[in-house]
């Protein structure tokens, strides 16, 4: 039995190794990657390998697994304006390596392209557009200024075979003596806002009191001109102030009975049927 077995070893020793030889023969590419083949020989191979189970010479190829996916990276980066202020801008990229030239990449960039690549191009295209605006300008003409960056960036990006799906500012803040001085000037302007306001406002007032007294003036001569040509305006004026007097009396609570003044017909009304 024991040399049965003993003969027997030699041939499971041989299949595990055929196993594990076959095993590393094969490699998976998943969706959204490509393999680039190292060969010991011929160095890397020109043509990547899409999706799906491939084989390779163990030891003598080795595949290296690049991600073709869209990926999401921030550049953060301060830099001068031409106004000389000190500017903090993040930038958003989306980009995916040019799948015809992976082997490229690979050899000349290695599996981390993008940390290479991408914070050196970023501070790069930043720092000589944003030195083209002033620190207004970078807040009034955003759009325009994120469009100059992403085609500068979209055109050194293409040197290393980098695909730029998008480029976005998502942050752009000032050094602390410009928003103070910003601040200030906003503040100085609504003063003089509020100022002039209020010099509209005496000057409508002052309008407003000429007219009263030229109404006024006009009214007085009236009154005299009224008065002069004879007793009627006297009349209308006691008889209109009887009426005010009578209807404040009849409204009041307090009051329920009004008694005439001595037997001449004197009363509370103004004595409105003397005659003389």
């Amino acid at each position: 039995m024991q040399g049965i077995l003993n003969k027997l070893a030699p041939l499971a020793l041989t299949g595990g190794a055929i196993i594990s030889l076959g095993q590393s023969a094969i490699f998976n590419v998943d969706g959204g990657e490509r393999a680039v083949i190292f060969d010991r020989i011929s160095g890397v191979k020109k043509e990547s390998v899409g999706e799906g189970t491939h084989f390779i010479i163990p030891w003598l190829q080795k595949p290296h697994i690049m991600s073709t996916r869209t990926t999401p990276r921030t550049i953060k980066s301060d830099t001068g304006s031409k106004d000389l202020q000190t500017i903090s801008v993040s930038l958003r990229v989306l980009f995916r390596p040019d799948i015809e030239h992976l082997s490229t990449i690979f050899s000349k960039l290695g599996l981390d392209y993008d940390e290479r690549i991408l914070p050196s191009l970023g501070n790069e295209v930043l720092k000589s557009v944003v030195a083209q605006y002033d620190a207004s300008e970078l807040i009034t003409q955003r759009e325009a200024v994120s469009k100059e960056i992403r085609d500068a960036l979209t055109k050194r990006s293409k040197e290393f075979h980098l695909v730029l799906d998008d480029v976005s500012i998502t942050h752009l803040s000032f050094s602390q003596d410009f928003t103070n001085a910003i601040e200030h000037k906003q503040v100085a302007q609504q003063e003089a806002e509020r100022s002039k306001y209020v010099v509209m406002k005496n000057e409508q007032e002052k309008k407003a009191s000429i007219i009263r007294a030229e109404g006024e003036a006009e009214a007085a001569k009236l009154i005299s001109i009224a008065m002069a040509s004879g007793p009627g305006f006297i009349e209308l004026r006691r008889l209109e102030a009887a009426k005010e007097i009578a209807e404040n009396l009849s409204k009041s609570k307090l009051v329920t009975y009004v008694p005439g003044s001595g037997g001449n017909g004197n009363n509370l009304l103004l004595n409105i049927n003397n005659k003389n």
